[in-house]
């Protein structure tokens, strides 16, 4: 591993701690989402063919979305994504950035899920919502020009756990088969079953620490079942076999490194094929700082590369 954080990490780590940002953990959830949503001024836009909003029908009412679509004619492949946020921040517009890039670099209409947040909405409504929408896309995909048949769902740390969560859920219930899953920096582990040196390595001062997950944990989660539960931690599931190809992005200063890594070899040993790439000098959030990290840039083409691969672009 680096020893220490790109100097481009390094520089964007001095300037948010000297805005004296409070952590995660130290707030309530309305203020940890407003403080999320500041950093929208660090993202930059890509320009697409359409942006449209609307909203899918979902377990527990409507769900908003908001539909990215490239420039030309369809049917493009179509992308599900689901947002970053420790299941408790974050919503359409703190990822306008990296779903406008993926339908720009991969041609792809990226379809991106406001899901329910925690802790008004604990675990499992966001994996109710975010498996919806993979339903709604494999249903009506053509009415966004979409291509029904080419569907995969995508999301980074909170929302790879979606991702990888609906990827499992859709094998067991014969539900949409999904060309791929993208998986950035995610967390796919069980607070009270795994423990991994990543999150001691990294637990403080890399933008996510090791107390705002337990934040996390602790609004999403109601009770000891729930973290045991294969749909929250996808490396609980016995059998990754049968699993649509995936891309797994890992950050070498995240505590969700290891997990990430560990994710990746038991998706190998279950035959599923896997590009993992570990940026060893990278945080947590690197991908959707782009504008600010270059190497977030190339992994963003990394990631519409493979993506592109998978659709059989």
């Amino acid at each position: 591993m680096a020893d220490e954080p790109h100097p481009q990490v390094q520089a964007l780590l001095q300037m948010l701690d000297e805005g004296n940002i409070p952590p995660t953990f130290g707030l309530a959830p309305e203020s940890a989402r407003e403080q999320f949503e500041r950093l929208i001024d660090l993202m930059e836009p890509t320009d697409v063919g359409e942006i449209t909003g609307f909203a899918i029908e979902g377990p527990a009412g409507a769900i908003p979305v908001r539909a990215y679509i490239p420039d030309g004619s369809g049917p493009f492949p179509v992308l599900v994504y689901f947002h970053g946020g420790g299941w408790t921040i974050g919503n359409l517009d703190t990822h306008e950035n990296v779903c406008a890039a993926f339908c720009s670099r991969a041609n792809a209409v990226v379809v991106s899920v406001d899901y329910r947040l925690a802790p008004e909405h604990p675990f499992p409504a966001q994996l109710e919502d975010a498996y919806a929408a993979a339903e709604w896309a494999s249903e009506f995909a053509d009415d966004i020009s979409g291509d029904p048949d080419r569907i995969a769902v995508g999301g980074d740390s909170a929302g790879g756990n979606l991702a990888a969560a609906v990827s499992l859920m859709a094998r067991d219930k014969g539900g949409p088969a999904l060309s791929h899953q993208l998986l950035i920096y995610p967390a796919v582990a069980s607070p009270t079953v795994h423990e991994f040196d990543s999150y001691e390595e990294n637990a403080e001062g890399y933008f996510l620490e090791r107390e705002s997950m337990a934040w996390y944990y602790d609004k999403w989660l109601r009770d000891d079942a729930d973290a045991r539960n294969e749909y929250m931690a996808p490396l609980l599931a016995r059998d990754l076999s049968g699993l649509p190809s995936a891309t797994i992005v890992t950050a070498g200063f995240d505590p969700l490194r290891d997990e990430g890594i560990e994710y990746v070899e038991r998706l190998t040993e279950a035959g599923v094929d896997v590009r993992h790439e570990n940026y060893e000098s990278m945080i947590h959030g690197f991908v959707s700082l782009k504008a600010q990290i270059d190497v977030g840039d190339a992994a963003m083409d990394l990631l519409a590369d493979e993506l592109s691969t998978a659709f059989g672009g």
